[in-house]
This record gives structure tokens, sequence and C-alpha cells, in this order.
């Protein structure tokens, strides 16, 4: 599956408001859907790229030698999933912002577990 496919899907998933694929070496995205004026997909991209190299960092300065699958930030109306990939040496990250009042988050954590597995560069 192409990126472009893959954000189409991750958006058809219960409640999606808004996906991105980025480089979290870079902070780039080098693809998106959804968003808006209400979810700024360029600066959660940047943001999340913080939060992904800040975990990485603590997981190693506390000896954890395990990947990060992923992780999931919750506000008041909303679920933030950040999914990391790794694909040939890349450090990719799929984020994706749901609605909390329409999504299902074990079926978006699935969703996006889908997506990955199926996802070529």
């Amino acid at each position: 599956m192409d990126i472009e496919t893959a954000l189409k899907e991750a958006m058809a998933l219960d409640g999606a408001l808004g996906v991105a694929l980025v480089d979290y070496e870079s902070g780039m995205m080098l693809g998106s859907a959804g968003g808006g004026r209400a979810l700024n997909l360029e600066v959660a991209a940047a943001g999340n790229t913080d939060v992904v190299r800040a975990k990485a960092r603590t997981l190693e300065a506390l000896g954890i030698r395990e990947g990060i699958e992923d992780i999931l930030i919750t506000v008041d109306r909303q679920y933030h999933i950040i999914r990391l990939l790794t694909r040939g040496g890349s450090r990719l990250f799929l984020y994706l912002a749901l609605d909390r009042a329409r999504a299902n988050l074990a079926l978006a954590r699935h969703g996006l577990r889908n997506i990955e597995r199926e996802l070529s560069m």
C-alpha cells in the first residue's frame, strides 16, 4: 500500500480527525490527510517528533532495550496515537488524531497496526 492509500485508510477509521506520516529524524511530514483549522498537522508533526525523541531518550536512560510500539495521548475530547514504524533505516511514525466521542480506541490501534503492516515505502 502506498502512502496516499495508507492515509486514506487511516481517515476511514471511526472518529478520525487527521493523520500524518512523519520522519522523526527530521520532523518533516511525508504526507497527511484531514486536519484543518482545528488541527494543524504541520504543528502536530513537529511537536510529536519531540515527544518520540524524548520517550526514546527516556527508555535508553532507563536501560529499556525494547522498541516503542505506540504512544497514546488522551485529552478531554480527543485521542492522539503515535505509531512508530521502521522502514529500511528510516525512522517514521503515523500520527492519528481521533474524536473521543466517535472513536473506538482499540479498533483504531488495530487499524493502524494493519496499515503499518501493509505500508510499502
